[in-house]
C-alpha cells in the first residue's frame, strides 16, 4: 500500500498495482514477438538481396530486445504478486525492475528509428518482409503509448410496505425531469419553485397515477434545510399524504452533511430528545409550510375523515419521521413509512417512542439506514484493520471482487487465511470485516482506533421491516431471479456498514420499489410479525 520512492520522491502508486498493467504489456509483447520470430523463420531464405544481411540483423536483435524485455516485464509482474497489502518487503526488488524497464525504452526507439529508416533508404527485399518491418515500427510506435501510460504512470500520478399511491410517492427521488406528459395547463394546486412548463409535475402524475385534482401543494423549492415536498389526496387509501423528496441537489447534500446533533423540543413526555441536525432543520421547515401557511388544514377541509400518511425516500424519508414526531400532538393518528432512512436520525429515547407509529423499511445491505458518525468511526477502524490483518495479494481480492460483480455467490465462501489466528469473516464478507490476531500489526487498548466515539449515537426511526434478497444473482450468471424475503429487524442489525456491491444500489428507489413489489406479489414471502413490547404499527 506504502507508494514506491523512485528518482527521489514518492508516487502514488504502489508496488501491488502493477500486477494487471503488467499482464496486459506481456500479452501485447509477447504477440509481437511470435509474430516477428515468425517472419523471420518463414522469410530468411529470402533475405540474400541487397540488403538483406541488414534486415536479417535487425530482425534478429529486434527479437532478442523484446525476449529482454518479456522477461523484464514477467519479473515485474511477479515480483508486483508478491508480499500483502500492508507487507511490501517480498516487492522491495520492483524499483530496481523499474529501472531497467525504463532504461530499455531507450533502445526500442532507437531501433525502431533505424528500422524506418533502413526501410526509407529503399532495401530491396521481399516486399512480406519489408511491409512486416513497417508494421512492427507503426505496432510498436502504437504499443509505446499505452504501455507508456500503464509503466509511466508513475509519472502522470503524483500525490494524490405500503401500496398504491403512497409507494409511488416515495418515487420522486427517482423521477426524469421531462416525461412526455410535459405541457402547459392552468392548475388547481398550489405550485411553489418554478415548474417550467409542468414537466417536473408531469413526471409526478406519470409516477402515482393521480389526477390534478388530487393534489393540494406542490413545492420544488430546494435551498439547504429546505427540501421540496408535496401533498396530495390518496382517495384509495383515504389518507392525505404529505411526501418528501429526498437527495437530487448539492443544496440537499449540504443539508445530509450537517451531521451533528441538536435537541429538539416536544410537547410531549419523552426525555433527551436529540436528532440529525440538517434533518430536523429540513422538518422544521416543512413542518412551518404545512401548518403556519394552512396546508394541511386546506387539505383536510376537503377530505375531513381521511388520516395523515407522511412518506419519503433517504433524507426525505428522514426528514418524514421527524415531522411525523412534530405532528404528532395536533394529529395523533399520524403514520409515516421512512423508505431507506439514515441510521443517524434520532436519539435513544425518540427512537423508542416512534415506534408506534413510524414503520421503516430497508432493502438488503444498503449503506444509508446503516449510516452515522458513529459507524464511520467503527467503518475506518475496522478497514484499517483488515487491511493490516489480510494476507491476501491484492491482485487476489480484486479479482475476488469482479467474480462476486460478475457471477454472484457468497463472498464468505471465499477463505482469506491470517497468519497466527483464525479468521471469522473473508475480506469480501459483509458481515463483519473484524479479524484477529496478525502478528505484524496491533491495535491496543490506548490505540487511538479502539477510543470511544466523540459522537453521541443516534438511531433509525420507528419499527424497520428488512427485505433481504434470498440466493445471489450476478450480471452474467445463471441463478434464477431475485427472491426477497421480509421479516421485522431490530435497529442493531444495522449497527455496522456493510461492505459489499450492493451497498450502493440496494439504497435506489427504483430497486427498493422493484424488490417490494416483487415480495408482495410473491406467495413465499412470509411476514413475521411479533409484538414488540406490545405496540403495534398499522401497515397499509
Amino acid at each position: 500500500m506504502p507508494g514506491m520512492v523512485l528518482f527521489g520522491r514518492r508516487w502514488a502508486i504502489a508496488s501491488d498495482d502493477l500486477v494487471f498493467p503488467g499482464v496486459f504489456e506481456l500479452f501485447v509483447r509477447v504477440l509481437w514477438w511470435i509474430g516477428i520470430l515468425t517472419l523471420y523463420l518463414v522469410h530468411r531464405g529470402k533475405l540474400d538481396c541487397p540488403g538483406g544481411v541488414l534486415l536479417s540483423s535487425y530482425l534478429i536483435v529486434l527479437i532478442i530486445l523484446l525476449a529482454v524485455i518479456i522477461g523484464t516485464v514477467s519479473a515485474i509482474v511477479c515480483v508486483s504478486m508478491k508480499g500483502t497489502i500492508c507487507n511490501p518487503g517480498p516487492r522491495k526488488s520492483m524499483s530496481k525492475l523499474l529501472y531497467v524497464r525504463l532504461a530499455l525504452f531507450l533502445p526500442e526507439v532507437v531501433w525502431a528509428s533505424l528500422g524506418a529508416a533502413w526501410i526509407e533508404d529503399g532495401v530491396q527485399c521481399d516486399r512480406t518482409v519489408g511491409n512486416g518491418i513497417i508494421a512492427t515500427v507503426a505496432v510498436r510506435t502504437r504499443t509505446w503509448c499505452p504501455v507508456t501510460l500503464q509503466q509511466g504512470s508513475l509519472f502522470s500520478i503524483s500525490n494524490r410496505t405500503t401500496s398504491g399511491t403512497t409507494r409511488s410517492l416515495t418515487r420522486w427521488s427517482a423521477i426524469p425531469q421531462g416525461p412526455p406528459s410535459c405541457r402547459s395547463r392552468t392548475t388547481d394546486y398550489d405550485l411553489v419553485g418554478g415548474d417550467q412548463l409542468t414537466c417536473h409535475f408531469g413526471s409526478i402524475l406519470q409516477t402515482t397515477g393521480l389526477q390534478y385534482r388530487d393534489f393540494i401543494h406542490v413545492s420544488f423549492h430546494d435551498k439547504v434545510y429546505e427540501l421540496p415536498f408535496l401533498v396530495a389526496l390518496d382517495h384509495r387509501k383515504e389518507s392525505v399524504v404529505v411526501a418528501v423528496r429526498g437527495t437530487m441537489s448539492l443544496q440537499d447534500i449540504l443539508t445530509d452533511l450537517s451531521a451533528e446533533s441538536e435537541p429538539l423540543d416536544l410537547e410531549c413526555e419523552v426525555q433527551d430528545c436529540w436528532a440529525h441536525k440538517g434533518i430536523c432543520q429540513a422538518a422544521r421547515y416543512v413542518y412551518r409550510r404545512l401548518i403556519n401557511d394552512g396546508i394541511l388544514s386546506q387539505a383536510f377541509s376537503i377530505a375531513p375523515e381521511y388520516r395523515l400518511v407522511i412518506v419519503g425516500h433517504s433524507l426525505g424519508a428522514g426528514a418524514a419521521a421527524l415531522l411525523t414526531i412534530m405532528l404528532r400532538n395536533p394529529y395523533p393518528q399520524v403514520r409515516c413509512y421512512a423508505f431507506s432512512p439514515p441510521r443517524g436520525l434520532l436519539s435513544k429515547s425518540l427512537c423508542e417512542y416512534s415506534k408506534t407509529f413510524i414503520v421503516s423499511l430497508v432493502l438488503g445491505k444498503d449503506v444509508i439506514p446503516r449510516l452515522s458518525l458513529t459507524n464511520l468511526e467503527d467503518l475506518k477502524r475496522r478497514i484499517l484493520r483488515v487491511i493490516a490483518h489480510c494476507n491476501k495479494p491484492k491482485y487476489k481480492i480484486l479479482l475476488r471482487g469482479c467474480w462476486y460483480e460478475l457471477f454472484g455467490g457468497h463472498p464468505e465462501d471465499l477463505p482469506t487465511e491470517l497468519d497466527g489466528g483464525d479468521l471469522t469473516q473473508p475480506l469480501l464478507g459483509e458481515r463483519s470485516l473484524l479479524a484477529h490476531g496478525s502478528p505484524t500489526y496491533s491495535f491496543s487498548s490506548d490505540s487511538p482506533l479502539e477510543s470511544p466515539s466523540k459522537y453521541p449515537p443516534l438511531y433509525p426511526p420507528g419499527r424497520i421491516i428488512h427485505l433481504e434478497e434470498v440466493g445471489t444473482s450476478g450480471r452474467f450468471s445463471c441463478y434464477p431471479a431475485a427472491r426477497y424475503s421480509v421479516k421485522w429487524s431490530h435497529e442493531s442489525e444495522f449497527s455496522k456498514i456493510l461492505i459489499g456491491p450492493k451497498m450502493l444500489t440496494d439504497h435506489m428507489p427504483d430497486i427498493l420499489m422493484r424488490a417490494l413489489d416483487s415480495a408482495v406479489s410473491d406467495r413465499a414471502a412470509c411476514v413475521s410479525c411479533p409484538t414488540q413490547g406490545g405496540s403495534s404499527v398499522d401497515v397499509a
